[in-house]
């Protein structure tokens, strides 16, 4: 990884890419720092220093590199763009419109892509509408009695709520510089860097609530969990293709052998995101409740209040193997995969075309997705265990979202990097 590194920048066309993608990070970073009008920085500052657990929005806390609780104007972060690209390829499958854009190529991803932007600017008008109503209350941080904002006004109401949306929108734009003149995908890369820099607090809020030692023992098997990752992450089974021979006018086509690649983790990190955002709701349950005489919501309250409960982990678990094979339901079909290799003359060797094709890809799809979505599950439950056991808060550093993102990005941008120094040096062996 590091070689690749030092061999882009010794190119002056990926050194000038990858100085411009430091430079959007820098840009990014700086946003996140920078308070919404109207919040009392020192006060919030007091209110985060004394809080236990980042609470009801620590997985948006999360994708906002720590801005959200510090109401900053970069607060939403890129979770409304994620739950926004979530929500249109779910709705790809059930509307029959989307399904035909999807189709079309690059002019209906193009399309695809702007009503996800739409959709991305109404979340975000919601998140901001909801957060700032709460900091306005003083129910956003637990156990806080400072004013988060110098005045409760509807004017500042409005600004703030502009302002963090605004912030979403000029997110979006920085992926997009970065996809577009960058290295890499602009929006893995900015989830990464928001990722990335609460991993040093995090360790160290290890070692300060429980030594050396046991920052020790984390570093060990969090390296091996990261080994661990990295495997899973490139595993994948190849079922082989072959193209028979066609004459197509006095031209001769086919032939040729590939292979369709089924990776282990096919979903990604889309059923822990799923799995956590429901999860949620009954903390959200619980924090709009006043009275707390309801049997439901005292039944909600023991086992689902914390990550700490048994109850709570299974259910997890259970939500994460069920969400995995839920998404490769919706994004890989067997059918469509079969009937195109039977519109182009290939075939499964041993696998007649048509209808066993499809079943043989079904068959091999859901035995390597039960693996695949046992690992996803286990790797979640990492920060939960931590919880237990050394008393670590749910942004627990090898393990969970975060571990995922991180190794997924890293693994994706190296990958991109050595594939623009291949191209490279190809040109400069055919000169």
């Amino acid at each position: 990884m590091l070689g690749a590194f030092a061999n882009a920048f010794r190119t002056p066309d990926l050194r000038r890419k990858l100085l411009f993608v430091l430079l959007i990070i820098v840009i990014f970073r700086l946003g996140s720092q920078v308070p919404a009008p109207g919040v009392n920085t020192a006060n919030v500052q007091r209110c985060i220093d004394g809080l236990e657990d980042g609470g009801l929005y620590s997985l948006i806390n999360l994708f906002s590199g720590g801005a959200l609780l510090q109401l900053t104007i970069f607060a939403l972060g890129i979770m409304p763009y994620i739950t926004a690209s979530i929500i249109l390829q779910l709705l790809v499958v059930v509307i029959p419109r989307l399904e035909a854009l999807k189709k079309e190529g690059q002019a209906g991803q193009t399309k695809i892509t702007q009503y996800t932007r739409y959709l991305t600017l109404a979340l975000a008008l919601l998140q901001a509408t909801g957060i700032v109503a709460l900091a306005r209350s003083g129910a956003l941080l637990q156990n806080c009695q400072e004013d988060l904002l110098y005045s409760n006004g509807t004017q500042t109401f409005l600004v703030m709520v502009i302002t963090m949306t605004a912030g979403t929108a000029v997110i979006m734009w920085l992926g997009e510089l970065i996809t577009e003149r960058g290295v890499g995908n602009g929006m893995s890369i900015l989830i990464f860097t928001t990722v990335v820099s609460t991993f040093p607090s995090s360790l160290w809020g290890v070692k300060t609530a429980r030594g050396w030692w046991t920052f020790g023992i984390v570093m060990v098997i969090g390296l091996a969990i990261v080994a661990a990752v990295i495997f899973i992450e490139q595993a994948q089974r190849r079922i082989p293709v072959q193209y028979a021979r066609r004459m197509v006018g006095r031209k001769m086509f086919g032939g040729s052998s590939t292979y369709i690649p089924l990776k282990v983790n096919q979903a990604g990190i889309i059923p822990v995101i799923f799995a956590s955002s429901l999860l949620y709701l009954p903390a959200m349950a619980l924090q709009f409740n006043t009275t707390g005489d309801s049997a439901v919501l005292n039944f909600i309250g023991r086992y689902f209040g914390t990550g700490a409960h048994p109850v709570y982990m299974v259910t997890y678990f259970a939500m994460i193997i069920f969400f995995t094979y839920f998404y490769v339901s919706i994004t890989f079909n067997p059918q469509e995969v079969a009937d195109n290799m039977k519109k182009y003359g290939g075939f499964i060797p041993g696998i007649r075309a048509g209808k066993p094709t499809e079943d043989y890809l079904s068959y091999v799809l859901s035995r390597i997705t039960f693996p695949g979505a046992l690992y996803l599950g286990l790797i979640s439950l990492i920060p939960l265990i931590a919880l237990v056991l050394i008393n670590a808060d749910q942004n627990f550093p090898f393990g969970g979202t975060s571990i995922l993102i991180m190794v997924g990005v890293a693994l994706d941008t190296v990958k991109q990097i050595e594939s623009q120094l291949q191209q490279r040096n190809y040109e400069g062996f055919l000169r």
